[in-house]
């Protein structure tokens, strides 16, 4: 059985104040990493970014706004429909600002996602295997 969870949608890139721009999303959750989830955001055949969230902080990112770091997610509901926005800050730029962006995904898909990630590891099930990891480590992998 493949346990590997995958969900590609379309998302909405933020690139000005009220301009967006369409977008591809890969979701995809590894039971071997229970707690993540692993989020690429590529256009025109190009990977734009890839970024590893907790896969708690998704869910609640759903419900109310969370994250105060690098990652910020809070629902919205524009008119039809539920979203999950998602802001990511990256490196500082020379003049001392930081990357940012900024993507809508429809919050029932991501939701569908997530409730398909639970089906394989129930929340408060996730194992976490630190003997070989600290192996792995110690051996040089």
């Amino acid at each position: 059985m493949n346990s590997f969870v995958h969900k590609t949608l379309v998302v909405e890139i933020q690139a000005g104040v009220a301009d967006r721009i369409p977008g591809l999303a890969h979701l995809s959750y590894d039971p071997a990493d229970p707690f993540a989830v692993t989020l690429v955001f590529s256009h025109g055949g190009r990977v734009l970014a890839r970024w590893q969230l907790d896969r708690d902080m998704v869910f609640d990112g759903l419900t109310r706004p969370t994250g105060t770091g690098d990652v910020r997610l809070r629902p919205e509901s524009p008119g039809v429909g539920r979203e999950l926005r998602m802001e990511f800050f990256g490196a500082a730029h020379a003049d001392g600002g930081r990357h940012h962006a900024v993507v809508f995904a429809w919050a029932e898909t991501v939701g569908d996602f997530l409730r398909e990630t639970y089906r394989t590891v129930a929340p408060g099930h996730e194992e976490v295997h630190l003997d070989d990891f600290l192996a792995d480590v110690l051996a040089g992998g």
